[in-house]
C-alpha cells in the first residue's frame, strides 16, 4: 500500500487539514465497529495516512481511541500561530510531534510576495527538512496533497512555494493541490493578485488541481445541510464548507486506500485525465453532500438518480456550467458502495455521455472508473466525479478581469515590489491568458459534431474505456 503526506499552508489549509484528519480517523473507526473488532487494527488503510510509532510495532491499537500510538503523514505551516496552537489544544492533539509544525507569528499581510519570497527563503532548509523526513518514513511514497487558500498571503505564496519545492525534491512523485479561490465578495482586497500569482505556480509547478471556491461551497451547505447555523455576520459555518473539502480528499483517495472491483492509484489520476500538462484543473462533484442530516433531500434515491445528479451545478466545487459552457477533454469517477455493480455503472455512463456530455472527438473514451466497496462514513453511497472540462477557462477569465480592475490602476503594488518586480505581474497575466488560450483552443479544434437526428444516436454512443 502506498503512502500519501498532506501538506496543509495557512489558516484555511489547517482548518480543511484538521477537518480531513478527524474524518479519516471516524472513517477507519467506524469500519473498525462495522466489523464488530474490538480493536483498530494498524493495516495498509490505515497507513495511507498515518504512521504506527508503537514501539512493539503491535498492530492491534485500542480502540476507539488509537491517537497514542498513531501520527499523521503530515507538515503543517502557518506563518501566524493561532490555527496551529489551537490544533495543540485540541482532541487531535496527539496525532503531530513538534517537528511537523513550521510556523511564525507575524503572518504574511495577505501579500503573495511576502509569503513566496520571503518566508519561503526564510524557511526553504525548515521545509526540505521536514519534508524529507515525512518522506522517508514512507514505505511507497504516492503522492504530496496540498491544501492551501489562493487569496491570502500564506496559503497563496508559502503554499505555491512549498509546491515548487517538492517539484525540485521529489519531481516524480504525484503532486495533487487543493487550492480554495476566494469568493467575489472577498475582503481581502489583493486576493485577485495573490490568486493570478498562484495560478502561475500551479500550472507549472502541479501534477493535477482540484479547484474550490468559496461561493460553490457556501451554495452547497445551504441546500444540503440543514443543520448548519448561518454566523451573525449572515456566513455560512466554515466547518460545514471544510467538511465538503475534507470530503472531496477522502473520496479521492478511497479507491487506492480500500479494496474494490477497479482501484485507482492517485498517479493514475493525472495520468489518464490530463492529456496536456498545463491543462491539469479538474472541476470536482459529490453526490450525495456529505453531510448527515435527520431528512437528507440530498441523498440519491436509486443508482440512476446519482449519476443524473453527478452532473448538476448544485453539487460542484466551482462555479461553472459544464452542461452549457465547452466539452469535456476526460472524466473521471470515484464510487463508494457496497452493492453497486459494474452493469449499472457501465449504462448509466454511457446514457450521460449520449444525452448530456460533449466530448472532443479525439478523446471520446477518455474515461477513469473506480469502484470501492467502502462507501463514505454515515452515507449509503458516494460518486466523486471529476471532470477536465474547457468550461473552467470562465473561472479564469472572472480571474482576470479581477486582476486587470486593480493592476490598471496599480493599486497597492508597492506592497509587493519590496519582494518581486512588476515583471512578475506581468509575468502571472500572461501565464492566465495563455492557460485561457489553450482552453479556447481546444474548444475550437473539438472537432464535436452535433448529431440532430435522433435515428443515428445509438450509433453514436461512445465506447466506455474502463482504464486499469
Amino acid at each position: 500500500m502506498a503512502q500519501n503526506i498532506v501538506v496543509q499552508v495557512g489558516q484555511c489549509g489547517s482548518q480543511i487539514g484538521c477537518r480531513f484528519w478527524d474524518l479519516a480517523l471516524r472513517e477507519h473507526a467506524s469500519l473498525m465497529s462495522s466489523t464488530n473488532s474490538k480493536k483498530c487494527i494498524y493495516d495498509s488503510s490505515l497507513s495511507a495516512f498515518f504512521r504506527n510509532v508503537d514501539e512493539s510495532k503491535n498492530t492491534s491499537l485500542p480502540y476507539p481511541s488509537p491517537l497514542r500510538t498513531l501520527k499523521a503523514r503530515a507538515v503543517l505551516v502557518d506563518m501566524e500561530e493561532g490555527v496551529l496552537r489551537s490544533i495543540l489544544s485540541s482532541p487531535l492533539r496527539d496525532l503531530f510531534d513538534g517537528e511537523q509544525f513550521i510556523r511564525d507569528v507575524s503572518g504574511a499581510g495577505n501579500n503573495w510576495a511576502v509569503g513566496n519570497r520571503f518566508y519561503g527563503e526564510k524557511y526553504r532548509q525548515m521545509l526540505s527538512d521536514e519534508i524529507r523526513r515525512q518522506a522517508e518514513q514512507c514505505d511507497s511514497l504516492q503522492s504530496f496533497m496540498l491544501i492551501h487558500s489562493m487569496g491570502g498571503g500564506t496559503g497563496s505564496g508559502l503554499g505555491t512555494f512549498i509546491l515548487s519545492l517538492l517539484d525540485e525534491m521529489y519531481p516524480k512523485v504525484c503532486r495533487i493541490v487543493t487550492p480554495v479561490y476566494p469568493s467575489k465578495d472577498d475582503d481581502v482586497i489583493t486576493s485577485p493578485y495573490n490568486s493570478v500569482l498562484a495560478t502561475r505556480e500551479l500550472t507549472e509547478h502541479a501534477d493535477c488541481v482540484l479547484p474550490v471556491d468559496n461561493d460553490s461551497l457556501i451554495d452547497i451547505v445551504s441546500r444540503c445541510d440543514s443543520t448548519a447555523k448561518v454566523n451573525e455576520d449572515g456566513r455560512c459555518p466554515f466547518d460545514s464548507m471544510n467538511t465538503i473539502v475534507a470530503n472531496l480528499i477522502l473520496n479521492l483517495t478511497s479507491s487506492s486506500r480500500f479494496d474494490g472491483p477497479l482501484n485507482v492509484d492517485l498517479s493514475e489520476i493525472p495520468m489518464n485525465l490530463v492529456p496536456y500538462p498545463r491543462m491539469h484543473y479538474l472541476i470536482s462533484s459529490q453526490i450525495p453532500a456529505p453531510f448527515k442530516t435527520t431528512a437528507n433531500s440530498s441523498i440519491p434515491r436509486n443508482v440512476n438518480q446519482i449519476f443524473r445528479d453527478a452532473l448538476s451545478p448544485h453539487f460542484q466545487t466551482l462555479r461553472v456550467r459544464p452542461q452549457i459552457d465547452g466539452v469535456y477533454i476526460a472524466c473521471g469517477m470515484i464510487l463508494r458502495s457496497k452493492t453497486i455493480q459494474m452493469s449499472e455503472i457501465r449504462r448509466n455512463i454511457d446514457l450521460l455521455k449520449l444525452k448530456h456530455m460533449k466530448f472532443v472527438r479525439w478523446n471520446e473514451d477518455g474515461w477513469k472508473i473506480g469502484l470501492c466497496v467502502v462507501p463514505p462514513n454515515g452515507l449509503p453511497y458516494s460518486l466523486l466525479t471529476l471532470a477536465n472540462h474547457t468550461c473552467i477557462k470562465e473561472t479564469f477569465i472572472e480571474l482576470k478581469e479581477r486582476f486587470t480592475t486593480l493592476y490598471r490602476r496599480k493599486a497597492h503594488v508597492h506592497h509587493y515590489t519590496d519582494h518581486i518586480e512588476l515583471a512578475d505581474f506581468e509575468q502571472a497575466r500572461e501565464n492566465l491568458n495563455q492557460l485561457i488560450e489553450e482552453y479556447r483552443h481546444i474548444e475550437n479544434t473539438s472537432g464535436l459534431v452535433k448529431s440532430t437526428e435522433s435515428d443515428n444516436a445509438s450509433a453514436n454512443i461512445p465506447r466506455l474505456n474502463v482504464l486499469s
